[in-house]
């Protein structure tokens, strides 16, 4: 008997009507800022837009089902064109109907992958798509005896969804928490996408897919070392993306690692290789129809220039930075620029006046990041404090610095990043000749616990 062919997926027509006028692009933004009211973080792009309209995605994962929830309270999942959980989840081996069901994307299961794919490391990631099983029966040569290897595994576009996920749990949870105890799992991530790379079998556009993605994760992993301290590591991953990104062919993939390196060179001190990281990846984005990513390229510019104390050079990237950021959100702006908000832009911008010595503009630019951060992303919270009792003190403000530096110990419990414990402990050392300050005994007092503990 001829085998049954595989039902294409229903579009999802009331999905699409939710969207109305709005741009697959637009759509995500309203999704994202949904989930952003409840305390959720969704990495919704045009992407996945198309595929759930197109009803590649059958049902959301839990995530994506209370922000819907929210955002239509009125409506089941099946009101807006979904399937119950229940059939989307594989059957027990013991209830498996003859013949097999016709496949479709579970995104339930793409989640169990992707735990092991974060978690277990290289070997675990092997078992679960495949690689590590047994090699083909060959009939053995006599004269010339040889070790067979295992027969290449297919790799598809739901092996790529599942890097590209875990690149997205990697953000998320740094996001929320910093980089310290991320860095060992990612790298195991890491090690696993180059198990697909070197050992797969796939298309040429599976191919590309696959290294661009797995030159995301490998700036992802950069940053995690980069906040951790590691600031060699992070050079050296950061060195693989742009490999990959040149044998990729991908402009996108170049811009952001150039972005990453020129932050990277400056926290490192060397701001001449941070101006030229910076305008190489203006280079690469110019034509990718983002002006949210020029801006950013050209903050991290403006910081070079900073540091290298050429006022009139920074005050010119500024205000292009700025410019260019209120352009607004635009169809071509990278997954990864979600966080390059209006907290994120003032938290550079007070960087910049701070390298300068300028510390009253340093610390207004801090002080409305603060206020603009959303309360659950608590690393960035601790991080622009932390910025802001620097600042202070840089203007000699002692009961300020100690105050705003008590606040940032209160938010390091939640916080994992090496770069800011180190930004509080330069100020901890900067005060300790001012015990006879009320403020600063108490700073002192609890940053010399927290340290403790």
């Amino acid at each position: 008997m001829a085998a049954t062919a595989p039902a294409a997926p229903t579009p999802n027509a009331a999905m699409r009507e939710l969207r109305g006028n709005l741009s697959p692009a637009e759509f995500a933004v309203a999704i994202r800022r949904a989930a952003r009211d409840i305390g959720e973080h969704v990495s919704c792009d045009a992407r996945y837009i198309g595929r759930v309209e197109a009803g590649e995605i059958r049902c959301p994962n839990y995530a994506y089902e209370r922000v819907f929830r929210h955002m239509w309270p009125d409506r089941s999942l099946e009101d807006l064109g979904f399937a119950p959980r229940t059939a989307v989840r594989r059957c027990p081996p013991h209830r498996r109907p003859a013949p097999p069901e016709p496949h479709h994307p579970d995104e339930e299961n793409d989640d169990v992958r992707r735990r092991t794919f974060l978690n277990g490391g290289p070997t675990a990631l092997a078992s679960v798509l495949g690689l590590d099983a047994p090699a083909r029966a060959a009939t053995p040569r006599p004269a010339f005896p040889r070790q067979h290897r295992p027969a290449p595994r297919k790799v598809g576009s739901a092996d790529v969804r599942i890097v590209e996920q875990a690149v997205r749990d990697i953000r998320l949870a740094d996001d929320l928490h910093g980089a310290d105890t991320l860095f060992d799992e990612a790298g195991q991530s890491l090690r696993s996408a180059y198990v697909l790379l070197n050992e797969g079998e796939y298309s040429l556009s599976t191919e590309r897919l696959l290294q661009s993605t797995a030159g995301e994760l490998a700036i992802s992993v950069g940053w995690l070392a980069h906040d951790s301290n590691r600031l060699a590591d992070a050079r050296s991953f950061y060195a693989e993306a742009l490999a990959t990104a040149r044998m990729a062919d991908d402009p996108a993939l170049e811009a952001h690692v150039f972005c990453n390196s020129a932050f990277l060179a400056r926290d490192a001190g060397r701001p001449r290789e941070a101006l030229r990281a910076a305008q190489a990846g203006q280079s690469a984005a110019r034509h990718l129809d983002s002006a949210r990513l020029l801006s950013l390229l050209a903050m991290r510019e403006a910081g070079a220039w900073a540091v290298l104390q050429d006022r009139a050079a920074f005050e010119r990237a500024l205000v292009r930075a700025h410019t260019l950021f209120e352009r607004g959100d635009g169809d071509g702006d990278p997954e990864w620029m979600s966080f390059y908000g209006e907290a994120e832009i003032a938290g550079l911008e007070a960087q910049c006046w701070s390298s300068l010595g300028e510390w009253d503009r340093a610390s207004e630019q801090a002080g409305l990041a603060i206020a603009l951060q959303e309360p659950q992303f608590v690393r960035n919270r601790a991080l622009y404090t932390a910025e802001l009792a620097h600042d202070r003190l840089g203007r000699g403000d002692l009961a300020g610095a100690a105050e705003h530096g008590c606040a940032a110990v209160g938010l390091l419990s939640g916080v994992r990043s090496a770069r800011i414990r180190g930004m509080l402990a330069d100020t901890a050392a900067r005060l300790r000749s001012h015990g006879s300050v009320c403020e600063v005994r108490v700073f002192l007092a609890g940053y010399d616990s927290a340290l403790a503990a």
